[in-house]
């Protein structure tokens, strides 16, 4: 039996739609909100819920044997995991974003509210711009609206919520998509399972 760590929210949904086309009927997944844990056994599969930030820990000590989770959060934590299989699901844009007709002025240190510091500060280092980081945890649309910060690093989907604050993506980091992590003790003790796992999600993953 392999051990999924599936992420929580929106992702979840979406990871769902995907088992269902290989062939694992995951769908009283979506159903019970307060159940964790839930078995699988007609296809061998365990799968468990949990912070999209927190998948990469139970993957990677061997709480559970794969994972899916946004490459965002993988770019952020770098944790030491196999990354065999990008899903192509949960698709959306790491940003820097600021106010409407946002000016910059390169004479004063940038402030960036984001809860990415480690890809903000690895950003801006390679552009040879000083920054100073304020972390946030939510509401990170918010910071440059009420002076908090110049500019936020941050993910955005449709752009409705930027628009919706006037703010205005101003450049993009990187394309994010959820993919599937593995274990590294799993993928040897497991490899015949997990390498037909892979196959199967290969095959009906989105274009």
């Amino acid at each position: 039996m392999i051990t999924i760590a599936f992420s929580r929210g929106r992702l979840l949904k979406e990871a769902t739609y995907i088992f269902n086309k290989a062939g694992y009927n995951i769908n009283n997944i979506l159903k019970n909100t307060r159940k964790l844990i839930f078995e699988y056994p007609d296809v061998g599969i365990k799968a468990m819920v949990v912070r999209p930030t927190d998948v990469p820990a139970y993957v990677e000590y061997g709480a559970a044997d794969c994972g899916i989770v946004g490459k965002d959060t993988l770019l952020e934590e770098r944790y030491d995991l196999y990354e065999p299989l990008d899903l192509r699901i949960g698709k959306c844009k790491l940003i820097v974003a600021a106010p409407n007709g946002y000016k910059s002025d390169s004479s004063k240190s940038l402030r960036v509210a984001t809860k990415y510091p480690t890809i903000a500060n690895d950003y801006f280092s390679k552009k040879g711009i000083n920054v100073e980081i304020v972390k946030l945890y939510g509401s990170v649309e918010l910071a440059p609206i009420v002076g908090l910060s110049d500019v936020i690093v941050d993910l955005t989907a449709s752009g409705e919520t930027l628009k919706k604050n006037k703010l205005e993506s101003i450049n993009v980091i990187s394309n994010i998509t959820a993919r599937l992590v593995v274990n590294r003790v799993s993928m040897k003790v497991k490899s015949k399972e997990i390498k037909e796992f892979i196959d199967k999600l290969k095959k009906v993953r989105p274009d």
